[in-house]
């Protein structure tokens, strides 16, 4: 059982942690850059896969900067995005909250919760908003196109996050993200698109549960 009730700040990702959206967000990518052709749509999600946590607005750069040939025509940067958040949206809207989240939040009453994520912020806040979860977060929910390690930064400095406090994520980012800024992590591996994630907590010593159900007492 890992102990966690003397954190003053629960910080949760929400792609794979909150929310099981990982696969919403790899096939909106997908979808987003099919009219590059196959390949070039694999290739992005290859890229967002290996990169996790990474902003869209980063990694739709990276697709067109430096995925597909030179000269290729199609949607341009904010005609991708566009594609993009609205496939989100439909999935982000239905998919699976994590059990337990509820009693969870009883249980850490004393502690601010925030989401810091690589989602759109303001997109977050609203999927947040009509899926009634917004107000177990006191903290805030932030996201991009503000990086993780930005938020954190500001945050900290801000007095909203306040130590000791927890990171809990799904990526290799969000591990660095927390190191970076002196918080704990837990990483949580039940719907995670990192395949190697047990060798890379193992090497790095981190503390891993496989859904957020399983800090509750």
């Amino acid at each position: 059982m890992i102990q966690f009730n003397h954190y003053k700040t629960l910080i949760f990702d929400c792609d794979g942690v909150i929310l099981n959206s990982n696969q919403v967000k790899t096939q909106a990518f997908y979808k987003a850059a099919l009219s590059y052709g196959q390949a070039a749509a694999e290739s992005l999600v290859n890229y967002h896969i290996q990169h996790g946590g990474i902003s869209r607005y980063r990694k739709f750069e990276v697709f067109l900067n430096q995925l597909i040939p030179p000269e290729t025509t199609g949607p341009n940067l904010d005609e991708l995005l566009a594609l993009y958040a609205e496939e989100v949206r439909r999935g982000l809207l239905t998919c699976e909250v994590a059990e337990g989240l509820a009693q969870l939040r009883q249980q850490t009453a004393s502690s601010r919760w925030l989401i810091v994520s690589g989602g759109d912020q303001n997109e977050l806040r609203d999927i947040f908003r009509q899926r009634g979860l917004d107000s177990l977060f006191n903290g805030g929910i932030f996201g991009s196109p503000d990086t993780k390690d930005h938020i954190l930064q500001r945050e900290l400095a801000e007095g909203n996050i306040q130590p000791p406090a927890l990171f809990l994520g799904d990526s290799q980012y969000d591990s660095q993200a927390a190191m970076a800024t002196g918080l704990d992590f837990v990483f949580i591996s039940g719907w995670t698109e990192f395949k190697g994630w047990q060798k890379y907590c193992r090497e790095h010593n981190l503390p891993h549960i496989k859904t957020l159900a399983h800090l509750l007492y």
